[in-house]
């Protein structure tokens, strides 16, 4: 089986910048593709971000597009997410995931694994 630890959050001003990893134990995380979604307070689960096996394809929400960007070491076993220009409404716990197969959507795959999230916080 798959872990998945996500790290990086923290409290940052609007307009500030975050790295998120997320470090997949196991020896077969180039055969995943990998996804970082969020949760706010009082708010749906929301896809952010995701990228396919070998780095080739991304897909992002349009809330994030043009801010953030993911990208994947292979050779780490981690996938990352850029955010910059960073607003209060990005507040969230954001999660990895890891799918093997895409057969939808990214936003409505059912995910092989999750990690346990780690808080990003935008102050105004």
């Amino acid at each position: 089986q798959m872990q998945l630890v996500e790290s990086g959050g923290g409290l940052v001003q609007a307009g500030g910048s975050l790295r998120l990893s997320c470090v997949a134990s196991g020896r077969t995380f180039s055969s995943y593709h990998m996804a970082w979604f969020r949760q706010a307070p009082g708010k749906e689960r929301e896809f952010v971000a995701a990228i396919t096996r070998s780095g080739g394809d991304k897909d992002y929400a349009d809330s994030v597009k043009g801010r953030f960007t993911i990208s994947r070491d292979n050779a780490k076993n981690t996938v990352y997410l850029q955010m910059d220009s960073l607003k209060p409404d990005d507040t969230a716990v954001y999660y990895c995931a890891a799918a093997q197969y895409q057969t939808t959507g990214w936003g409505n795959l059912r995910y092989d694994y999750w990690g346990q999230g780690t808080q990003v916080t935008v102050s105004s």
